[in-house]
This record gives C-alpha cells, sequence and structure tokens, in this order.
C-alpha cells in the first residue's frame, strides 16, 4: 500500500466498544492544496477492530463504502470466532462532501468519486484515505497493522458504492482483490455502462466478484436499467473467466437482498484463504491467441536513446498510415498510400476509454502494427490492440497507465514498451511484421 501522500488533518473523533469489536470514529479532510485527490472535501469514516486482532500479526482489510450496511460488524464477529474468516480491519467510509464557511453543504462529492469507473477513487483510498484511517490507535496502544497483499483485501458497496468498490479492484488488483457489488449502477451516469464491454476484451485479472441485484431494481429514462447492466457485466465476467458468483431476485433498490446474503457472501469470498485468487482463462479467442498463460511485464531501466514523437507508421506494405490527430483523442486517422500520396483519410480506429475522449491522451503514446495487420496502441486504458478494421478485439494491462509519452516495439514473441520513466517487456504470441509484405486479409468481420 503506497504512502505517497500525507493529509492528516483530524484524528480520533470517538470510540465505541461493541460485542466483539471496537469502532473507532474518524474524519478526514482533503486540502485544497492541488495535490489532493478529492481537494475540499471532508468525510467521516468508522474503524472496525475485530477481538482476535492482536496487534502484532497483520491482519486482512475489509473496505464498506457509504459507511455499515449489512449488519457487517456482527457478520463479521460471528464469521471470524466461527474460523470462517481471517482476522479482518474494517474501515467503513462514507463519500466526500464540500461545506462552505457556516459548515453547510454546498455540494455532494458522492456519484462524482463512486460512479466515475476510472482508477480515481482506488488512488484516493490507496494514497490517501487508507493511510490516515490505518494511522489510528486502539486505545491499549495497539497499532493497526493490514497485511500488504491484495488477496487479503476486501471492498463492499452497495447502488453507486457498488460500482466504486467493483472499479476500485478492477484498476488496483494489487489493492483489491475480493469485491462484493450489491445493486451497483453499471449505467450511463459516467460511463459505467462500459465496463461489460471492457472486460470482455481485457485480459483476466486475480479477482473474486460477487454481484447481487433485483429485478425490479431502477429504471431510470436516462441512465438505463440497473438490473440489465448487472447482469450484462455478469456474463461478461463469465466470459473472460473469473471466480465470480451472482444473486438474483425480484428486490428492488435498497439494501435488504445484500443484507439477508452478507454472510454467506463473505464465507464463500474467504473460503479458500490463504490461498491466492488465481488469475481465469477467457474465452476470447482474438486475446486468447495473443496471450501467454504466467507472463507478466518485466521492467528494466529507460531507453535514454529513445525518442518520443507525434506517432505517424505505415503498415508493413506502406500501403497504410495511421496517425493521431491533434484535435481527436478518441480517433486515430488512416490514409491510404496511392503513387506517393495519402488518400481516403478517415477515422477508422475507435478505441475504449473510461472517462471520455480527452482523458485518452492519445497524441504521444506509441503504436505499432504486427504481422497479421493488427495495431497495438498505447493507451491510458491498457495496451489496445485493434484488428484491421479498426476494432478493439484485446485490451492488455501495463503498469504505467499515467505515462504521458511511450512508444511500442513487436519482435517475434515479444513486446516491448518505451516511456521516459522505465521499459516493460513481455512475451506474448506475436511476430514483427515483414517489410514489403502485406498482411493477409481479415475481411469484412
Amino acid at each position: 500500500m503506497k504512502h505517497s501522500i500525507t493529509t492528516t488533518l483530524c484524528l480520533l473523533c470517538a470510540i465505541v466498544a461493541w460485542g466483539g469489536h471496537i469502532m473507532i470514529d474518524g474524519a478526514y479532510t482533503s486540502p485544497d492544496d492541488g495535490v489532493s485527490i478529492y481537494p475540499g472535501t471532508t468525510r467521516t469514516y468508522q474503524v472496525y477492530v475485530p477481538d482476535q486482532y492482536d496487534g502484532q500479526s497483520p491482519a486482512c482489510l475489509y473496505v464498506g463504502l457509504d459507511g455499515v450496511l449489512c449488519d457487517a460488524p456482527a457478520v463479521m464477529d460471528s464469521l471470524m470466532a466461527a474460523g470462517k474468516m481471517p482476522v479482518t480491519i474494517g474501515i467503513f467510509l462514507q463519500p466526500g462532501v464540500i461545506r462552505d464557511a457556516r459548515g453547510e453543504v454546498i455540494r455532494y462529492n458522492r456519484s462524482n468519486e463512486f460512479d466515475t469507473p476510472d482508477g480515481t477513487f482506488a488512488r484516493f483510498l490507496d494514497e490517501q484515505l487508507l493511510p490516515h484511517a490505518l494511522a489510528t490507535r486502539v486505545p491499549d496502544g495497539r497499532q493497526l497493522r493490514i497485511s500488504p497483499r491484495g488477496d487479503d483485501h476486501m471492498i463492499f458497496g452497495l447502488s453507486s458504492g457498488g460500482i466504486a468498490a467493483f472499479t476500485a479492484a478492477w484498476h488496483r488488483p494489487d489493492l483489491f482483490r475480493r469485491v462484493f457489488s450489491g445493486v451497483g449502477t453499471f449505467v450511463a451516469m459516467r460511463g459505467g455502462n462500459d465496463l461489460q464491454a471492457i472486460v470482455r476484451k481485457h485480459e483476466p485479472q486475480p479477482l473474486r466478484i460477487f454481484l447481487q441485484d433485483g429485478s425490479n431494481d431502477a429504471w431510470n429514462p436516462l441512465f438505463g436499467h440497473w438490473y440489465e447492466g448487472n447482469r450484462m457485466l455478469a456474463t461478461a465476467l463469465e466470459f473472460a473467466g473469473y471466480d465470480c458468483r451472482f444473486d438474483w431476485s425480484d428486490g428492488g433498490h435498497n439494501v435488504r437482498r445484500s443484507t439477508e446474503i452478507f454472510a454467506q457472501v463473505m464465507e464463500w469470498m474467504w473460503h479458500d484463504w490463504p490461498q491466492p485468487i488465481p488469475i481465469g482463462t477467457t474465452h476470447n479467442d482474438f486475446l486468447s491467441t495473443l496471450l501467454i498463460p504466467g507472463e507478466q511485464w518485466h521492467k528494466t531501466p529507460a531507453d535514454s536513446t529513445v525518442v518520443f514523437h507525434n506517432e505517424i507508421i505505415y503498415s508493413p506494405d506502406s500501403s497504410i498510415c495511421v496517425s493521431c490527430g491533434v484535435d481527436d483523442d478518441q480517433f486515430l486517422e488512416q490514409a491510404v498510400m496511392v503513387d506517393g500520396k495519402w488518400t481516403a483519410h478517415q477515422r477508422f480506429y475507435w478505441l475504449h476509454n473510461y472517462t471520455g475522449n480527452m482523458d485518452l491522451n492519445l497524441f504521444n503514446m506509441g503504436m505499432a502494427f504486427d504481422r497479421n495487420g493488427n495495431l497495438w496502441v498505447v493507451t491510458n486504458a491498457g495496451l489496445q490492440v485493434c484488428d484491421q478494421n479498426g476494432r478493439v478485439r484485446g485490451i492488455i494491462a501495463w503498469p504505467e497507465t499515467d505515462a504521458l509519452l511511450s512508444k511500442i516495439a513487436i519482435a517475434d514473441g515479444y513486446v516491448t514498451i518505451f516511456t521516459p520513466n522505465a521499459t516493460y517487456t513481455r512475451r506474448f504470441n506475436v511476430e514483427a511484421p515483414i517489410p514489403g509484405q502485406r498482411p493477409k486479409s481479415q475481411g469484412q468481420g
């Protein structure tokens, strides 16, 4: 867990003792300093410390969004006493608000924090909120020691908290690998409706996921159907090879059903602990032909000889030229070369993004063709692989998604990404393009 930013402003507020555990109230304010992730917001939280925590051995971590739901402390007490889950410290967190000088709320930050499907909220938890909350001491002086393993961390949320729990783990499986989402808002509020499409194309990650929803969940003519969004994400998770379970009922948009099944979900979540959560096998044929099981990125120092600039590349036989428009981050532009002249200039390659066009930032990101004519593009949403018809068919995670400059090279069996900070290499079932040789046509698709 990173501790790169410390913004501790408000510490212990109250301590409440319950049967089987202690609850410690706290609050956190993000300074409006140009560094904080949600500047100017204030929020409250509670730290749950079970009787079994001895202050010496690192505990597992549970993060519950929107505070205490599903009678979680009592359920966790019971499961720990029965040996059905490990010793776990809980952080029950409320979303942020912004107050005026009189202390009145002038903006609620919940949807901005929870419904935005990028990695910002996970970064906030990792760099700011969790270090602050876990600095709390138990009244008898015990420090809160948490295991650093993502396999030892779980996150739960309901409604907008449900999508927040999912995306926190999705973007940071090193931080959370166990996820319970109840009646999650995987709908068109801030792009959550696109997550199911990304899951289908993304290489599998080591996550265990439980989704709960009911057929009478919310229907909103602006945003869509909550139940439909959850069912779409569920089929995507199954297709992508995840360790996942679902609970479908006729319930509505409330906490009732999640509360009823909470103990069973928690027992399933931790049933084989401390075994690591495995990476599944995707049914995406395009992606599976590229991936080599067990292969990961290998990091080496940055190559100072690499020159970064706006990419203009050509297909192996020089019949296709690809560039990125200065004013258009969403599409790469294609032109066909005839007698040395560019023609048929069109928007052609469509790429995925989590939060909108301007966040994709393609202008100085690397791209390269492989021997089959597929275009590999480095983006902050992953290494995206497009077929000859301009459609993303596979997305591969890479470690430096905030890099503003990159270059990519494809060799037989290897892909290398260069950035100003480091060089990353990984083995794939891929072949380098042969100069002058036109790839076999993939047809209209």
